[in-house]
């Protein structure tokens, strides 16, 4: 297989139809300009839903006239539980000193420290909430008065419908974010295709040409596959350098004003470059030798 052959009738079909390749390279430029804006949005908002979520816990508050030992129990069995990621011992004292504003007098006022010791259990998931809750509790035999599973808890707050609404709210963003990511690359996908397509169709008689003087189908494919790349290759990175310009011009000067823009789940951009460039690629390649099957057909 010659690929100079192929490369070099590829470089004399872009210099001999100049305009269906100009349309193919805008197409590719404006569509990886496109990813390259809405794949980092799509990062941030699935990294902040799961950063909303990572929050989520259960707090297991004890009495105050709990001994030693059923603290030490209680603490025992939720690390014992396998829906539990961790448990953290919160005591009166840390709990008074995590109020601000006007409750932070709350003790002097009331002559003594109103707040009880708890433990903050993190779950694994933050579907398993409800798990860890029901965990704790046990309901008499007539199934109408609840009680706790040590003498030592006084009440189980896990904030359940803010909880729900939580999972409710970062799944729908998470949900719809790739849903959108996914609608945007097979437009984008189809959209290259199509111009590709029209390029390919400028060329038609050139490609009956060559199949009535024995030309393979994949001799006939690769120039255009070539082109493809050639086209892919360009209008990604021009994309990419525009979005560098953008990045470095607007978006670091006030990265560190606006949290948005130093989201720590932001993509890295180096990684971007190098999803943009193979995808860019990629579809132009794939749209240029899959499109021509049709001109290939018996």
């Amino acid at each position: 297989m010659n690929f100079r052959f192929f490369t070099s009738e590829a470089i004399r079909t872009l210099r001999r139809n100049s305009a269906p390749s100009i349309a193919a390279f805008l197409t590719v430029m404006v569509t990886t300009l496109v990813l390259g804006v809405f794949i980092p949005i799509t990062n941030i908002a699935t990294g902040a839903a799961n950063d909303v979520r990572s929050r989520l816990l259960v707090e297991v508050f004890l009495n105050d006239n709990a001994t030693e030992q059923q603290v030490a129990a209680l603490r025992k069995k939720l690390a014992a539980n396998s829906d539990v990621k961790s448990v953290t011992y919160v005591s009166k004292e840390d709990a008074l000193a995590s109020l601000e504003g006007p409750l932070e007098d709350a003790s002097e006022v009331l002559g003594s420290n109103p707040l009880p010791a708890s433990f903050q259990a993190v779950p694994n998931d933050p579907d398993q909430v409800s798990q860890i809750v029901a965990s704790l509790e046990t309901t008499s035999a007539n199934g109408e008065k609840k009680t706790y599973v040590s003498p030592a808890i006084n009440d189980v707050q896990n904030r359940e419908d803010e909880t729900e609404k939580i999972l409710s709210i970062t799944g729908g963003v998470k949900f719809a974010m790739w849903g959108l990511a996914i609608l945007l690359v097979l437009t984008s996908a189809l959209l290259v295709g199509n111009t590709i397509r029209l390029s390919i169709y400028a060329r038609r008689r050139e490609v009956e040409v060559m199949r009535m003087v024995g030309a393979t189908n994949w001799f006939i494919r690769w120039p255009f596959v070539i082109e493809g790349i050639f086209v892919g290759a360009a209008g990604g990175l021009v994309a990419v350098l525009m979005l560098l310009i953008f990045k470095q011009t607007i978006i670091d000067p006030v990265s560190d004003k606006f949290a948005l823009f130093a989201a720590p789940e932001t993509i890295n951009f180096v990684n971007l470059t190098l999803i943009l460039m193979v995808a860019a690629v990629g579809i132009s390649a794939a749209g240029s030798g899959l499109t021509l099957r049709r001109f290939l057909r018996a």
